[in-house]
């Protein structure tokens, strides 16, 4: 060893010519390289590289300090913490207003020729993001201030019980233990206390949206958020239509299955069954089944267990969750956003998770769900420009994240990861793969819902929406209205106002990932250490230098499509 090290070193002089002039000669090659393409692009090509590198700078700069003013705001619940989260939000959206710089993009992408592949994608989403900030800086100080009011709403809100204040998380604890019917009704009407008191200032909020969507030349804002998303409006419905049809046999039936389990749990009449009666407040997961209870392989370990069963699981794959929790914000406290979000801070490395861990199977889901985008934002390559360091569409990360979710439920993972006794999980295996295609059913279900609503909320928003919202209830969820109820329950989701013109990318996701599922195979299955290999790669990696439908088939081999989606349904359950 030691000769070896005399030798290196005693080389050490003629290695550091050879280098040195190994670095001449690239830098050389590189200018010539730029020289080059210089060459090869025209005058305007030249002049819009010129604007994307500043750009790429200075949006960057601003997006990090709204990420963190926003993750203040969330973790904290303070007035001054919203405030200053939405003057910074104001501020990134001023950037991109600036409407001669806005003329200037467009006229040189207009004539420019000689981009690169890289460098033309870049402009294409300044160019969109530009487009989408052509508002009077008045109105887009209104919507924002108008969203951090009711945002900060929501967070601070606490439901009144019986004269005592409970967590949202809390509330969904009594209401899954409770077993008396008027007992829950309490506790489900409590968890829609909210409703009351944001419904008009969201609607007025939407008519603000509608507003700034016609200065852009669009019907409203529903239209014009899916059009940004990249989706033709028409082709959107027209495969949620599709769901609709496929879907509606089996959940039809699961339905009655559900149905009379609850009947028997709370010993009434099937057609005496009311909302309070699903364990979740929207109808919007599937309640224990009969034959399985998925929280009782939960609820005997510590909140700090489930988020060391994530950290074991995707160290296992390969995936570095544990970086994610770095920063992040598990549990719950007072003033904190009581919901799970992930979010990229500065496209370089910075990502966190805010959560508000339980013991619970759902709670079990969520952390690997957001560690799902934790880790995708984590493997984007950071070679790229700013504003491709980003998932290659909304959809796909809600994929990702979904597709890591529903491992909480699998028999063959709890075994191996959360140290379920075997014997339990396999004797269990049937019966949870049945609730899973439960939880896909319910929850394609309802997004229906809130896909429908929400285009007729922007359509109309002087419609009667507490009618409007029951309506869809009952078409697309076969769940009855209370009777006599005029409250505004659609109001008590918090969707609408933070994350508006969004729920279709949930179900969108979904389809994505059975897609991803059907590929993997094996790997996925067996949750193999080459699968975070295989997803950083394919998936991660490439960010959105392609457009979605493009990247879809890269990583998928196919384009988006339910057929997937529909294959695990029928493999799960028979139309009867």
């Amino acid at each position: 060893m030691k000769t070896k090290i005399i030798l290196i070193t005693s080389m050490s002089v003629l290695f550091a010519l050879v280098f040195a002039s190994e670095i001449q000669a690239q830098i050389f090659r590189r200018n010539s390289n730029n020289l080059s393409n210089n060459k090869r692009m025209n005058d305007e090509a030249v002049k819009l590289k010129s604007i994307l590198d500043n750009y790429q700078k200075d949006a960057l700069k601003l997006f990090k300090e709204s990420a963190l003013a926003e993750w203040e705001a969330m973790t904290t619940g303070k007035k001054e913490a919203f405030t200053n989260s939405a003057a910074a939000k104001l501020n990134y959206a001023k950037f991109h207003s600036d409407s001669k710089k806005y003329a200037e993009i467009k006229q040189l992408h207009e004539k420019a020729k000689g981009l690169s592949a890289i460098d033309q994608r870049a402009v294409e989403r300044m160019e969109l993001t530009f487009r989408q900030n052509q508002l009077p800086e008045d109105l887009q100080k209104q919507i924002l201030d108008q969203s951090s009011k009711i945002e900060m709403i929501f967070q601070n809100q606490r439901s009144k019980l019986n004269g005592k204040k409970y967590t949202n998380n809390d509330l969904l604890e009594l209401l899954e233990k409770e077993k008396d019917s008027a007992k829950r009704k309490k506790i489900w009407e409590a968890l829609k206390q909210v409703g009351g008191e944001v419904d008009d200032l969201v609607v007025n909020l939407v008519k603000v949206r509608n507003t700034a969507a016609k200065k852009l030349g669009f019907a409203n804002f529903w239209e014009m958020q899916v059009v940004f998303q990249d989706y033709k409006p028409e082709v959107l419905i027209e495969i949620f239509d599709h769901l609709e049809k496929i879907t509606t046999p089996l959940f039809t039936q699961i339905k009655r299955e559900i149905d009379s389990e609850l009947a028997e749990k709370f010993a009434i009449e099937t057609d005496k069954l009311m909302p309070w009666h699903y364990d979740n407040p929207f109808f919007q997961q599937a309640p224990p089944s009969k034959e399985v209870n998925p929280n009782e392989f939960y609820e005997n370990k510590t909140r700090e267990e489930l988020v060391e069963i994530a950290v074991k699981y995707y160290q296992h794959i390969g995936l570095p969750y544990k970086k994610v929790l770095s920063k992040s914000d598990m549990y719950d406290r007072e003033g904190k956003n009581q919901h799970a979000f992930s979010i990229d801070i500065d496209t370089l490395g910075d990502v966190r998770n805010l959560c508000n861990v339980k013991p619970t199977d759902e709670w079990m889901d969520t952390i690997l769900h957001e560690g799902g985008h934790g880790v995708y934002s984590l493997g984007i390559d950071r070679k790229l420009p700013f504003n491709l360091r980003a998932e290659a569409h909304i959809f796909t990360t809600e994929g990702i994240a979904m597709m890591f979710g529903a491992k909480a439920r699998n028999p063959q993972w709890m075994i191996k990861f959360a140290g379920v006794d075997k014997k339990t999980a396999l004797n269990a295996a049937d019966a949870l793969r049945k609730q899973r295609v439960r939880e896909q059913l319910i929850f394609c279900r309802w997004t229906l819902v809130m896909l429908h609503f929400e285009k007729a909320l922007y359509e109309n928003p002087d419609a009667d929406l507490k009618k409007l919202w029951w309506e869809m209830v009952e078409k697309y969820q076969l769940l009855k209205k209370p009777k006599g109820r005029k409250a505004s329950d659609w109001a008590s989701k918090p969707h609408f106002v933070i994350a508006p013109v969004y729920y279709h990318n949930y179900m969108l996701g979904e389809l994505f990932a059975a897609q991803l599922r059907e590929s993997l195979g094996e790997n996925f299955e067996k949750d193999s250490p080459k699968l975070g290999a295989i997803l950083k790669q394919k998936v991660f990696a490439p960010g959105s230098k392609y457009d979605w439908q493009d990247f879809v088939k890269r990583a998928a081999g196919q384009p988006l499509s339910p057929k997937a989606f529909a294959k695990e349904l029928e493999k799960g359950i028979k139309v009867k």
